[in-house]
């Protein structure tokens, strides 16, 4: 490994992010993360707390200030505002690692703000590798509520075959990325090993809770609706229910990037259901 200064962590408290600064912290790593209220953050021992926000770019040096790499999760679902905080970074540190999407299995530029923030980091003079995800599995855990009370998902495209990503899986390649120069100038995609469809999902976490689920088959009018009412969003909405019905007969892309990166094949789907069946469980 070659990195070697302060690696600062931004979304440390997510799904992803907190498993980036667990593994930096055992691999001996100085590890800072920013937060915009860190008096009432809870970190691991170790990690150095400081306060930013990246809706504030005056916050923003104090926390770049003595980094040598950054990893960053965007947190909005525009680009607005992405200027001045790839500015920031480039002034201080060396190295970033950007929690992107994937686009296709062929490495393609995804749409959006993902892509913005990309093209805003190749231009910055930042050594840059790109963490381009799949489906992250911990989206199901929006299942958990109606697993635990009745059983039962009721969800549309129960065949579609999603090839979803265990979060600590990311945040393995992120760090191999954060602290190896072999990284630099990649873009990787990531997905899961196997695809699974959405009612095998379903079933396979049943399994991890020692307790019947089900699927329960909706229409796309009836999705439609209660989509509508949960996210408000009806160009999201309608994005969602587009991509799983094209999965259906074109499922997802299967990668082995996770296991080429860091040497270890991708957790499988059952193994994440594993790992998160107490959120699954009757309380």
């Amino acid at each position: 490994m070659s990195q070697s200064g302060t690696i600062l962590v931004t979304g440390a408290t997510g799904n992803v992010g907190r498993h980036v600064v667990a593994e930096l912290l055992d691999a001996g790593t100085d590890v800072r993360v920013m937060t915009r209220n860190p008096d009432t953050a809870r970190f691991p021992a170790g990690v150095e707390v400081v306060r930013g926000d990246m809706t504030e770019p005056d916050t923003l040096g104090t926390a770049f200030e003595g980094v040598d790499a950054v990893f960053l999760l965007w947190p909005h679902f525009s680009a607005d505002g992405a200027p001045a905080v790839v500015d920031a970074i480039a002034k201080h540190a060396r190295r970033i690692v950007y929690l992107s999407a994937m686009a296709g299995g062929d490495g393609a530029r995804p749409d959006g703000f993902w892509g913005e923030v990309e093209v805003l980091i190749e231009r910055s003079g930042l050594e840059w590798t790109f963490i381009r995800a799949g489906g992250f599995a911990t989206n199901l855990l929006g299942w958990a509520e109606a697993i635990r009370t009745d059983g039962v998902v009721r969800w549309p495209y129960g065949e579609a075959g999603r090839s979803l990503i265990h979060e600590a899986d990311i945040a393995a390649v992120s760090v191999k990325a954060l602290l190896e120069d072999r990284h630099v100038g990649a873009a990787y995609a990531l997905t899961g090993p196997e695809v699974v469809t959405q009612a095998e999902q379903v079933r396979i976490i049943g399994e991890a809770i020692g307790r019947e689920v089900r699927w329960e088959e909706l229409s796309p009018e009836e999705a439609r609706m209660q989509l509508l009412a949960e996210w408000g969003d009806e160009g999201y909405v309608e994005m969602a229910l587009s991509a799983w019905a094209n999965m259906v007969d074109n499922p997802e892309p299967v990668t082995y990037t996770v296991e080429e990166v860091t040497g270890t094949p991708a957790r499988t789907f059952r193994q994440w259901a594993i790992d998160h069946a107490a959120a699954f469980r009757p309380r």
